[in-house]
């Protein structure tokens, strides 16, 4: 076992004894997601904004990904996508999601649920406007979700993709943005031994605040 490695399980350990407590917690959902994200950085997770987003049809048929976390406030949690894709074209429909922070060398996870809104164009632009040149040009190239013939099928679109833009820089795709979810409800997650773990879930009141329960697990 490497020292990274050691250190990241000494830490683990030291979390699962300890457990969390209602003290322990913010009475602000996002404040305390700050924190654990943070936590979770500083001990070199790989990957912390990585979140498993689940999204269902109308009728109820659910389906699940992971994608990357690529902001979160007051507001809620963004992340972008192809709008043609299958969640895309799931959460225009059903306008629900899930999501899930799985920090597993930590032995913690952070889940939220709730509504989801579209992010606003001027916001996804300056997004868009960030991301690698090579990702860019993959945004126009792939139909996500779509069925395609080959990877030389695909390979030959980004080809044409980038002679295209070659130059020039990469407009957002007009299909191509950010959803928001609107939390209505968070729980954090930390594990313990014995499976006797600790959950606390916020619940948006009807006052518009934030209830915490602690949940058997």
């Amino acid at each position: 076992m490497s020292e990274e490695e050691a250190a990241t399980t000494a830490e683990r350990r030291a979390l699962e004894e300890r457990g969390l407590r209602r003290a322990d917690l913010d009475h602000d959902p996002v404040v305390q997601l700050g924190r654990w994200y943070a936590h979770a950085e500083r001990f070199g997770i790989r990957q912390p904004e990585a979140i498993s987003v689940a999204t269902a049809t109308v009728d109820g048929r659910p389906s699940n990904r992971l994608v990357l976390c690529k902001g979160f406030d007051e507001r809620g949690v963004v992340f972008y996508t192809n709008e043609h894709s299958r969640k895309g074209r799931e959460l225009r429909a059903n306008p629900v999601a899930a999501a899930l922070f799985p920090w597993h060398p930590l032995s913690r996870q952070v889940r939220i649920t709730g509504r989801v809104e579209p992010v606003e164009a001027d916001e996804a632009d300056a997004y868009f406007a960030t991301r690698p040149r090579g990702s860019q040009i993959g945004a126009w190239a792939s139909p996500q979700s779509q069925v395609i013939a080959d990877r030389a099928e695909l390979e030959a679109r980004w080809a044409d993709e980038e002679r295209r833009w070659h130059g020039r820089d990469v407009r957002r795709p007009d299909d191509w943005g950010g959803f928001r979810i609107v939390p209505d409800e968070w729980e954090f997650w930390q594990g313990r031994a014995n499976r006797l773990h600790d959950r606390f879930r916020y619940k948006l009141d009807d006052r518009g605040g934030w209830r915490i329960d602690r949940l058997s697990p």
